[in-house]
Formats: C-alpha cells, structure tokens, sequence
C-alpha cells in the first residue's frame, strides 16, 4: 500500500523500566543506563531460591534477572469511568490509560475529534497478576473441596472479573476512558505487535475511516510465566544480560511496559498547528513463511524492508539510523544483520556512515510493545 498522505506522530508517551515518562526515557538512553533488576520479592508468588536453576530444568528459570516497572502509582481520577472502579484493575490496565492519557494532553497536546479518534493497541495474551489470582484461587478452591471436603471459594467483584481481562479489555478501556468514539482493536502479533497497530492506524487514517489514532503496545505479564517461559525456550540469557549484535550475547532479558503514539494525516496535522514529532511514509509488513519464534526466516524481513523503502520513496544509502530488533539471541540478530545487508547490498551511500541498535539492551525486551519502545526511541 502507498500511502496518498504521510503520517504524522503529533504526540507519544510510555512508562518503561527505569523510566516512568519518555523525558526519563531519553535521559538514560543518552547516559546509557541499564534498568536491568534482580526481580523483587513480591513480584513472584515464590521465592527467587527454588524458582532460578543454573542449568535448565522443567518449570524453572535460569535467572532473576529482568527489566520491570517500579515506582509507578496510578491516579484513576479524571476519566470517564469511576475512579474506585478503575483503581481495583490490573496494573495493565492502569498502565494503558495512563500512556494514553499522557499522549493526548501532556506537553502541546494535539487537536483531536474525539468522536473520530480510535485505538489500536497490541496487548499480550498471557496470565496478569489478576488472573493468575483468580486462578490460584479457583484451584485451590478444587483441591480442599475434594481433599477435606469444605468449598470456601467466593467468586470475585465485578471489579476482580474485569481486572482478569488480558486481551481486547485494555484497548477498549482506554477508548472509554477517554471519550474516544472512533472504536478499538486489539492484536498479538508476537514481538511485531505495536508496530503492527501502527500500520493498522495508519491503513485506517488513509482510508478515511478515522482522523486520529491511538496506537502502541502494552506488555505487563505476571512475570514469573514470562521468566520461565522464555527460560524453557532457551531464550533467556542466563547471565542476565541483553547483549543485542554482541559476540557475548546468549539470549534475551525480558522487559514490562507501555508505548502510545498519536497519529494523524499530516495535512490534518499541518492544518490544526500540531507538534509534529516524526512522519510515517511507509510500513513493510510481510509474512515469516519459513521461520518461527527463535529462529526468523530472512526472506520474510527482506519483502518487509524493501516495502517499506518503496512505499517512502527512499534507498537504504538515504539511511541514517536503524533502530533494529536485537534481542541478544544469537540466532535472531544474525538473521537480521544479514537481511540488512540483502536490503543494502546494491546500495550507494558511504561505508560506516548508518548506525545500527537495539534499546533492548537498555530495558529489555518488551514483546508486545517492543517496537513502540523502539519508535518512541527514535522520535
């Protein structure tokens, strides 16, 4: 698809390990400092001791090591929906509508018609702490029922039911929230998922369809699924350490956060006097035939890049800065420098004169909202 008009990003805002706004964010990219953490005690249901082996074994992490959030405190005043409703949810939702709150009103806000902005966010489809919870609770409900015979389980609160709701919830909640009437959607699409829901924005502003778009990403997981999930894998780097396009690099370290840009047509955004901190003049998106979560397929991102290029009208020679997926596994980050150099093979720009990185190295992987990390980085 060829877009008839750019994108314009007229506002972003994120909450990230180590940094609790975008302003923090850049600091400690600039001062290059790394949020990675030995997982605190209250974030895992056990103690760190009989969770992290050295070597892999079944239900076990191979570290403690992670990029999560700390010092982030909620305000559910100022939305559209009780605020004692709001504060008994999830920390995903919290951290969804405050981003999205942030990205339309902090700083110079952008002129929105409400009743024709939407939301597109990615959310990961996997157990949060309210969910896992209510599951720990129904289970251990089953086993003293059918052990002693006693049935204690109380179902719980609206409020309870609501804050379990890991997919489509999130997105459609933020659109509420803030009055948006331009309707919600929610995708997982692995590790490509915010910039997924930015391309999607992007087909849906130059359709018409919406003026302005709230679109990122969002992952905040019970983290102890993602710690040995990635573990079992062999994913996880067992020192602790995401090392992305280093010799040293033996997997990924998993991160926690939230990414929201504000979209629209830039004509729109020229005519309304927006801020404008970046265009969009092309999205590559392409299917991953041959490969699979570890090991991607470069063909695959090859047909992705030379999409996008086309789309923009540019040539990699033009290129200044590529802001990678680098996730410290090996296997991954070889297959994308070497679909970098397919794209850039017959190119004319100057030895050594493109960078190349990966702000996992900083705060981790944040899987679902992975590539808003990595947008908000560039802008």
């Amino acid at each position: 698809m060829t877009y008839r008009s750019p994108i314009a990003v007229v506002g972003m805002a994120g909450v990230f390990p180590g940094a609790l706004d975008t302003d923090a964010f850049w600091s400690n990219i600039l001062s290059k400092f790394d949020a990675t953490i030995d997982v605190p005690g209250n974030r895992w249901i056990e103690a760190a001791e009989r969770v992290v082996r050295a070597e892999p074994e079944v239900d076990r992490a191979v570290s403690r090591r992670s990029c999560l959030i700390e010092g982030f405190r909620f305000d559910p005043s100022g939305y559209r929906i009780a605020p004692e409703f709001l504060a008994g949810l999830d920390p995903v939702h919290h951290l969804v509508l405050h981003a999205g709150r942030a990205a339309v009103s902090l700083g110079r806000p952008p002129r929105l018609r409400k009743e024709r902005t939407g939301v597109v966010l990615a959310a990961i489809a996997l157990p949060t702490e309210a969910s896992s919870t209510i599951t720990r609770d129904l289970f251990a409900a089953v086993f003293e029922e059918r052990l002693f015979g006693c049935h204690r389980y109380r179902p719980p609160s609206p409020e309870g039911s609501a804050a379990a709701r890991v997919t489509a919830f999130p997105g459609a909640l933020l659109a509420r929230a803030l009055g948006l009437g331009g309707g919600s959607t929610t995708l997982d699409a692995a590790c490509a998922s915010s910039l997924v829901a930015v391309k999607l924005a992007c087909d849906a502003l130059n359709s018409g369809r919406l003026d302005s778009v709230l679109a990122g990403g969002v992952s905040r997981p019970d983290c102890l699924y993602t710690q040995i999930g990635f573990s079992q894998l062999r994913a996880l780097s067992p020192s602790g350490r995401c090392a992305p396009f280093d010799h040293r690099a033996d997997g990924l370290v998993v991160g926690e956060g939230v990414g929201i840009l504000v979209l629209k047509r830039l004509e729109d955004a020229l005519a309304s006097k927006d801020r404008i901190l970046g265009i969009i003049r092309g999205v590559g998106v392409s299917n991953d035939m041959r490969g699979n979560l570890l090991a991607p397929d470069s063909e695959g991102q090859v047909r992705a890049m030379r999409s996008a290029y086309r789309q923009a009208g540019w040539t990699p020679g033009e290129v200044d800065l590529i802001e990678c997926h680098g996730t410290g596994a090996p296997v991954g980050d070889i297959t994308e420098v070497r679909s970098l150099l397919r794209v850039w093979e017959n190119g004319d720009g100057t030895t050594g004169r493109c960078a190349i990185g990966s702000v996992k190295s900083m705060i981790g992987h944040l899987l679902t909202a992975a590539g808003a990390a990595g947008m908000i980085k560039t802008l």
